[in-house]
Protein backbone atom coordinates (compact mmCIF):
# COMPACT_ATOMS: atom_id res chain seq x y z
CA UNK A 1 0.00 0.00 0.00
CA UNK A 2 1.10 3.71 -0.59
CA UNK A 3 2.93 4.86 2.44
CA UNK A 4 0.28 8.03 2.40
CA UNK A 5 -2.62 5.60 2.05
CA UNK A 6 -1.22 3.28 5.48
CA UNK A 7 -0.81 7.11 7.16
CA UNK A 8 -4.64 7.78 6.45
CA UNK A 9 -5.70 4.92 7.12
CA UNK A 10 -3.74 4.09 10.89
CA UNK A 11 -4.47 8.06 11.23
CA UNK A 12 -8.63 7.25 10.91
CA UNK A 13 -9.03 4.36 12.75
CA UNK A 14 -9.21 5.19 16.18
CA UNK A 15 -12.12 8.03 15.10
CA UNK A 16 -14.06 5.00 13.54
CA UNK A 17 -17.31 3.90 15.48
CA UNK A 18 -17.68 0.30 15.51
CA UNK A 19 -20.78 -0.86 14.21
CA UNK A 20 -22.85 -1.45 17.77
CA UNK A 21 -20.55 -0.21 20.13
CA UNK A 22 -22.15 2.25 22.56
CA UNK A 23 -21.07 5.83 22.39
CA UNK A 24 -20.67 8.35 24.90
CA UNK A 25 -18.60 11.52 23.59
CA UNK A 26 -17.79 13.08 27.04
CA UNK A 27 -15.83 9.31 27.48
CA UNK A 28 -15.04 8.08 24.30
CA UNK A 29 -13.11 10.92 22.06
CA UNK A 30 -11.05 13.92 22.97
CA UNK A 31 -12.22 16.83 21.07
CA UNK A 32 -8.87 18.03 21.26
CA UNK A 33 -7.14 15.16 20.14
CA UNK A 34 -4.06 15.34 17.94
CA UNK A 35 -2.72 11.94 18.05
CA UNK A 36 1.11 11.73 17.75
CA UNK A 37 0.43 15.31 15.07
CA UNK A 38 2.01 18.59 15.18
CA UNK A 39 0.77 21.80 13.91
CA UNK A 40 3.62 21.91 11.64
CA UNK A 41 3.55 18.65 9.83
CA UNK A 42 -0.55 19.15 8.42
CA UNK A 43 -0.25 21.53 6.09
CA UNK A 44 2.61 19.28 4.20
CA UNK A 45 0.23 16.32 4.70
CA UNK A 46 -3.01 17.91 3.91
CA UNK A 47 -1.39 18.88 0.46
CA UNK A 48 -0.84 15.32 -0.06
CA UNK A 49 -4.14 13.88 1.04
CA UNK A 50 -5.79 17.05 -1.17
CA UNK A 51 -3.45 15.28 -4.47
CA UNK A 52 -4.82 12.24 -3.93
CA UNK A 53 -8.17 13.33 -3.43
CA UNK A 54 -7.68 14.96 -6.79
CA UNK A 55 -6.49 11.87 -8.79
CA UNK A 56 -9.29 9.29 -7.13
CA UNK A 57 -11.74 12.00 -7.78
CA UNK A 58 -10.63 11.75 -11.64
CA UNK A 59 -10.81 8.69 -11.79
CA UNK A 60 -13.84 8.02 -10.21
CA UNK A 61 -15.72 10.46 -12.99
CA UNK A 62 -13.88 8.86 -15.45
CA UNK A 63 -15.33 5.32 -14.34
CA UNK A 64 -19.01 6.86 -13.46
CA UNK A 65 -19.68 3.84 -11.60
CA UNK A 66 -19.80 4.66 -7.74
CA UNK A 67 -21.03 7.91 -5.86
CA UNK A 68 -19.55 9.24 -3.18
CA UNK A 69 -21.80 11.13 -0.26
CA UNK A 70 -19.71 13.08 2.48
CA UNK A 71 -21.83 13.63 5.53
CA UNK A 72 -20.76 16.41 7.71
CA UNK A 73 -22.36 17.06 10.98
CA UNK A 74 -21.12 19.54 14.04
CA UNK A 75 -22.89 22.24 16.52
CA UNK A 76 -22.17 26.00 15.29
CA UNK A 77 -18.74 26.57 14.48
CA UNK A 78 -16.92 23.28 14.14
CA UNK A 79 -15.70 23.96 11.38
CA UNK A 80 -18.06 22.33 8.35
CA UNK A 81 -17.79 25.20 6.04
CA UNK A 82 -14.05 25.50 6.27
CA UNK A 83 -13.43 21.58 6.39
CA UNK A 84 -14.87 21.66 2.65
CA UNK A 85 -13.09 24.71 1.35
CA UNK A 86 -9.67 23.28 2.73
CA UNK A 87 -9.91 19.54 1.72
CA UNK A 88 -12.06 20.32 -1.74
CA UNK A 89 -9.58 22.90 -3.00
CA UNK A 90 -7.99 20.63 -5.43
CA UNK A 91 -10.68 18.56 -6.84
CA UNK A 92 -12.70 19.45 -9.98
CA UNK A 93 -15.88 21.44 -9.08
CA UNK A 94 -17.73 20.25 -12.15
CA UNK A 95 -18.17 16.57 -10.05
CA UNK A 96 -18.78 18.11 -6.37
CA UNK A 97 -22.21 19.37 -5.16
CA UNK A 98 -22.40 20.62 -1.61
CA UNK A 99 -25.88 20.93 0.00
CA UNK A 100 -26.03 22.69 3.20
CA UNK A 101 -29.74 21.61 4.88
CA UNK A 102 -31.11 24.95 6.65
CA UNK A 103 -34.05 24.64 8.43
CA UNK A 104 -36.99 23.19 6.50
CA UNK A 105 -39.03 24.95 3.76
CA UNK A 106 -43.00 24.87 3.88
CA UNK A 107 -42.46 22.43 0.63
CA UNK A 108 -39.71 19.90 2.41
CA UNK A 109 -42.45 19.78 5.92
CA UNK A 110 -44.99 18.51 3.53
CA UNK A 111 -42.59 15.59 2.42
CA UNK A 112 -41.30 12.78 4.30
CA UNK A 113 -38.00 14.10 5.80
CA UNK A 114 -35.76 11.90 3.76
CA UNK A 115 -37.41 13.64 0.38
CA UNK A 116 -35.58 16.75 0.46
CA UNK A 117 -32.15 14.82 0.84
CA UNK A 118 -32.79 12.30 -1.72
CA UNK A 119 -33.14 14.67 -4.14
CA UNK A 120 -30.16 16.66 -3.24
CA UNK A 121 -27.92 13.09 -3.99
CA UNK A 122 -24.92 12.64 -6.25
CA UNK A 123 -24.83 10.90 -9.43
CA UNK A 124 -22.53 8.26 -10.36
CA UNK A 125 -18.86 9.91 -11.19
CA UNK A 126 -19.50 12.52 -8.12
CA UNK A 127 -18.93 13.40 -4.80
CA UNK A 128 -21.45 15.10 -3.10
CA UNK A 129 -20.81 16.90 0.52
CA UNK A 130 -24.04 17.17 2.76
CA UNK A 131 -23.49 20.35 5.17
CA UNK A 132 -25.68 19.07 7.83
CA UNK A 133 -28.18 15.84 6.50
CA UNK A 134 -30.90 14.31 7.07
CA UNK A 135 -29.39 13.38 11.05
CA UNK A 136 -30.53 16.85 11.66
CA UNK A 137 -33.93 14.73 11.88
CA UNK A 138 -32.74 12.90 14.94
CA UNK A 139 -30.51 15.80 16.28
CA UNK A 140 -32.05 19.36 16.11
CA UNK A 141 -35.40 17.57 15.94
CA UNK A 142 -35.21 15.56 18.72
CA UNK A 143 -33.53 18.41 21.41
CA UNK A 144 -36.16 20.44 20.09
CA UNK A 145 -39.92 18.50 19.72
CA UNK A 146 -41.85 21.42 18.49
CA UNK A 147 -39.90 21.39 15.56
CA UNK A 148 -41.76 17.55 15.10
CA UNK A 149 -45.18 18.82 14.74
CA UNK A 150 -44.32 20.84 12.39
CA UNK A 151 -43.63 18.22 10.55
CA UNK A 152 -47.37 17.36 9.99
CA UNK A 153 -46.83 13.44 10.89
CA UNK A 154 -49.96 11.56 11.76
CA UNK A 155 -50.81 11.30 14.85
CA UNK A 156 -50.24 7.36 15.06
CA UNK A 157 -47.07 7.46 14.17
CA UNK A 158 -46.19 10.78 16.48
CA UNK A 159 -47.08 8.43 19.36
CA UNK A 160 -44.40 5.97 18.44
CA UNK A 161 -40.59 5.57 18.99
CA UNK A 162 -40.23 8.20 16.74
CA UNK A 163 -36.52 7.81 17.16
CA UNK A 164 -35.93 4.59 17.27
CA UNK A 165 -38.01 4.19 14.06
CA UNK A 166 -36.26 6.96 12.33
CA UNK A 167 -32.64 5.26 13.04
CA UNK A 168 -33.71 2.23 11.67
CA UNK A 169 -35.77 4.09 8.26
CA UNK A 170 -32.13 6.30 8.18
CA UNK A 171 -30.04 2.98 8.25
CA UNK A 172 -32.27 1.24 5.90
CA UNK A 173 -31.88 4.72 3.17
CA UNK A 174 -28.08 4.48 3.62
CA UNK A 175 -28.43 0.67 2.76
CA UNK A 176 -30.12 0.98 -0.48
CA UNK A 177 -27.78 4.12 -1.53
CA UNK A 178 -24.73 1.60 -0.91
CA UNK A 179 -26.44 -1.39 -2.82
CA UNK A 180 -26.78 1.42 -6.06
CA UNK A 181 -23.48 2.43 -5.71
CA UNK A 182 -23.66 5.54 -3.36
CA UNK A 183 -20.62 5.10 -0.74
CA UNK A 184 -21.59 7.40 2.29
CA UNK A 185 -19.35 8.73 4.21
CA UNK A 186 -20.38 10.10 7.66
CA UNK A 187 -18.15 12.85 9.84
CA UNK A 188 -19.51 13.99 13.33
CA UNK A 189 -16.82 17.23 14.07
CA UNK A 190 -16.74 16.83 17.88
CA UNK A 191 -16.11 20.39 19.01
CA UNK A 192 -15.80 21.27 22.93
CA UNK A 193 -17.97 23.84 24.42
CA UNK A 194 -15.08 26.02 25.53
CA UNK A 195 -13.82 25.71 21.60
CA UNK A 196 -17.08 27.26 20.43
CA UNK A 197 -17.30 29.93 22.61
CA UNK A 198 -13.84 30.92 21.73
CA UNK A 199 -14.94 30.65 18.33
CA UNK A 200 -17.93 32.56 18.31
CA UNK A 201 -16.19 35.39 20.75
CA UNK A 202 -14.41 35.62 17.07
CA UNK A 203 -16.76 36.42 15.02
CA UNK A 204 -17.67 39.17 17.13
CA UNK A 205 -14.67 40.94 17.60
CA UNK A 206 -13.75 40.89 14.00
CA UNK A 207 -15.90 42.54 11.97
CA UNK A 208 -15.37 40.88 8.82
CA UNK A 209 -16.45 37.69 10.34
CA UNK A 210 -19.56 39.49 11.77
CA UNK A 211 -21.79 37.91 9.19
CA UNK A 212 -21.64 34.54 10.46
CA UNK A 213 -22.77 35.00 13.86
CA UNK A 214 -26.55 34.91 15.02
CA UNK A 215 -27.69 35.06 18.19
CA UNK A 216 -29.76 31.91 17.65
CA UNK A 217 -26.26 30.19 17.99
CA UNK A 218 -25.81 31.49 21.90
CA UNK A 219 -29.30 30.29 22.47
CA UNK A 220 -28.79 27.08 21.35
CA UNK A 221 -25.56 26.63 23.82
CA UNK A 222 -28.03 26.79 25.99
CA UNK A 223 -29.24 23.25 24.90
CA UNK A 224 -25.49 21.83 25.17
CA UNK A 225 -25.81 18.41 26.98
CA UNK A 226 -28.87 17.54 25.35
CA UNK A 227 -27.55 17.92 21.82
CA UNK A 228 -24.52 15.71 23.07
CA UNK A 229 -27.28 13.14 24.17
CA UNK A 230 -28.85 13.70 20.73
CA UNK A 231 -25.14 13.07 19.02
CA UNK A 232 -24.61 10.26 21.67
CA UNK A 233 -27.84 8.26 20.38
CA UNK A 234 -27.06 8.78 16.50
CA UNK A 235 -23.55 7.54 16.74
CA UNK A 236 -25.02 4.77 18.59
CA UNK A 237 -27.78 3.54 16.58
CA UNK A 238 -26.78 4.33 13.15
CA UNK A 239 -22.71 3.35 12.94
CA UNK A 240 -23.08 0.96 10.28
CA UNK A 241 -20.80 -1.49 8.13
CA UNK A 242 -21.96 0.28 4.93
CA UNK A 243 -21.68 3.36 6.67
CA UNK A 244 -19.86 3.97 9.86
CA UNK A 245 -19.42 7.18 11.27
CA UNK A 246 -15.97 8.68 12.07
CA UNK A 247 -16.30 11.28 15.24
CA UNK A 248 -13.36 13.62 14.23
CA UNK A 249 -11.67 15.38 17.01
CA UNK A 250 -12.37 19.51 15.89
CA UNK A 251 -10.68 21.63 18.50
CA UNK A 252 -7.87 22.47 16.13
CA UNK A 253 -9.04 23.19 12.61
CA UNK A 254 -6.06 21.79 10.77
CA UNK A 255 -6.68 18.70 12.78
CA UNK A 256 -10.12 18.54 11.69
CA UNK A 257 -9.59 18.78 8.22
CA UNK A 258 -6.64 16.59 7.85
CA UNK A 259 -8.61 14.03 9.05
CA UNK A 260 -11.67 14.95 7.34
CA UNK A 261 -9.59 14.43 3.96
CA UNK A 262 -7.84 11.50 5.02
CA UNK A 263 -11.37 10.02 5.57
CA UNK A 264 -12.80 10.72 2.21
CA UNK A 265 -9.51 9.48 0.80
CA UNK A 266 -9.64 6.29 2.22
CA UNK A 267 -13.02 5.60 1.42
CA UNK A 268 -12.14 6.45 -2.28
CA UNK A 269 -9.49 4.39 -2.24
CA UNK A 270 -11.53 1.45 -0.95
CA UNK A 271 -13.83 2.08 -3.83
CA UNK A 272 -10.32 2.20 -6.18
CA UNK A 273 -12.21 3.46 -8.97
CA UNK A 274 -10.51 2.83 -12.47
CA UNK A 275 -9.83 4.27 -16.07
CA UNK A 276 -12.33 2.73 -18.44
CA UNK A 277 -10.77 0.99 -21.41
CA UNK A 278 -11.22 2.62 -24.57
CA UNK A 279 -13.70 0.73 -26.98
CA UNK A 280 -11.70 -1.10 -29.52
CA UNK A 281 -13.55 0.72 -32.26
CA UNK A 282 -12.31 4.01 -30.60
CA UNK A 283 -8.77 2.82 -30.36
CA UNK A 284 -8.91 1.92 -34.04
CA UNK A 285 -9.63 5.17 -34.72
CA UNK A 286 -6.73 7.01 -32.23
CA UNK A 287 -4.42 5.07 -34.38
CA UNK A 288 -5.83 5.93 -37.73
CA UNK A 289 -5.37 9.97 -36.63
CA UNK A 290 -2.55 10.02 -34.13
CA UNK A 291 -0.30 9.71 -37.22
CA UNK A 292 -1.50 12.96 -38.74
CA UNK A 293 -1.96 14.65 -35.54
CA UNK A 294 1.49 13.76 -34.92
CA UNK A 295 2.84 15.35 -38.07
CA UNK A 296 0.66 18.21 -37.50
CA UNK A 297 2.00 19.02 -34.22
CA UNK A 298 5.63 18.41 -35.63
CA UNK A 299 4.82 21.61 -38.48
CA UNK A 300 2.94 23.64 -35.73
Amino acid sequence: MDKRLRFMADLIEPLRVAPGSSVRLSRDHDPGDTGKLVRAQADDLLAESVELLSEYQDRLAAQDRFGVLLVLQGLDASGKDGTIKHVMSGVNPQAVTVHAFKQPSTEELNHDFLWRCQRALPGRGEIGIFNRSHYEEVLAVRVHPDLLAAEHLPEPKRKQDVWARRYREINDWERYLAANGIHVVKIMLNMSKEEQARRFLKRIDHPEKNWKFSPSDVRERGYWDDYQQAFDAMLTKTSTSWAPWHVVPADHKWFGRLATAAVLVTALQAINPEYPPADPTEREEMTKVKADLVAEAGRA
